[in-house]
């Protein structure tokens, strides 16, 4: 399997299929299971935020959504174990994309949303993003780059209109360019962030960034489990990675697992 630059295995193929299935069928395989473990740190900061500014109706910008998977969990109560089999199991290959985005929107019609949240994706896959959008999953979407160019006028008034800003393991690939733009698009206005980050990426530019924007950055619980390491090479060069950051991976890492780290920021005062 082909490494990144980060020692990670290059997974981008999964991200720009026109159905989830490759992401799907990929990632069970490695026991990827974070957004089910970040759902109740999620759910408990949008209920945090409702309750601080009095708002029923809370807006998210998943940063790296790709088809929708958080907006899922957390706007319609699915599980990690239930997307794998809708769309990896026994019948999968079955279906085309028409009749899966057919058997979402029952879904989607089927649960009532689990509270009055609306979910904005923003990421780099336009397939990812119109699956998500078709299914009903996400309520809005951005495409862009926002590593490399600023967002259009449209795109800062999508940017504009939300309140918290997730994400589950983008950042180290997604920098403080992002989420400098991401800021950039609400001006005064300060969303809220939670961010679950893997312990080989220090979080400490981003940190700087919203610290010099107004924010007070802390940890919050302890590191969780992202997937399993697809190869021993990949364990090794990730091990390397952790050692030239001054992260001790012994517990961790060295137990054949990714782990990543939650933070939030919120605005001073």
């Amino acid at each position: 399997m082909r490494t990144d630059t980060t020692g990670k295995i290059s997974l981008d193929h999964i991200y720009t299929r026109p159905d989830p299935r490759a992401y799907f069928g990929t990632l069970r395989d490695l026991d990827y299971h974070i957004p089910e473990l970040a759902k109740p740190h999620f759910l408990r900061l949008i209920a945090e935020y409702r309750e601080a500014h009095r708002a029923p109706d809370v807006a998210v910008l998943d940063i790296g959504c790709s088809y929708g998977i958080n907006a899922a969990l957390l706007k319609y109560g699915v599980t990690m174990d239930e997307l794998y089999d809708r769309y990896g199991g026994p019948d999968a290959d079955g279906h085309t994309r028409d009749t899966l985005l057919a058997r979402d929107r029952e879904l989607v019609r089927s649960r009532e949303p689990a509270n009055r949240t609306r979910f904005l994706g923003l990421d780099a896959s336009a397939n990812a993003l119109s699956y998500a959008l078709e299914a009903g999953f996400l309520d809005g979407a951005v495409h862009a780059d926002l590593e490399n160019r600023d967002p259009t006028a449209q795109q800062r008034a999508q940017l504009a209109g939300t309140d918290l800003v997730i994400s589950t393991g983008c950042l180290g690939y997604v920098t403080e360019r992002t989420i400098s733009r991401v800021l950039g698009a609400h001006g005064e206005r300060r969303p809220w962030m939670a961010h679950f980050v893997l312990r080989m990426f220090p979080f400490d530019p981003i940190a700087d960034t919203l610290a010099a924007a107004g924010y007070e950055t802390v940890r919050r619980g302890g590191p969780v489990r992202q997937r399993r390491f697809a190869t021993p090479e990949e364990q090794a060069l990730v091990l390397d990675r952790l050692s030239g950051v001054g992260v001790d991976p012994a517990g961790l890492e060295t137990g054949g697992w990714f782990y990543a780290q939650l933070y939030i920021s919120k605005p001073r005062g």
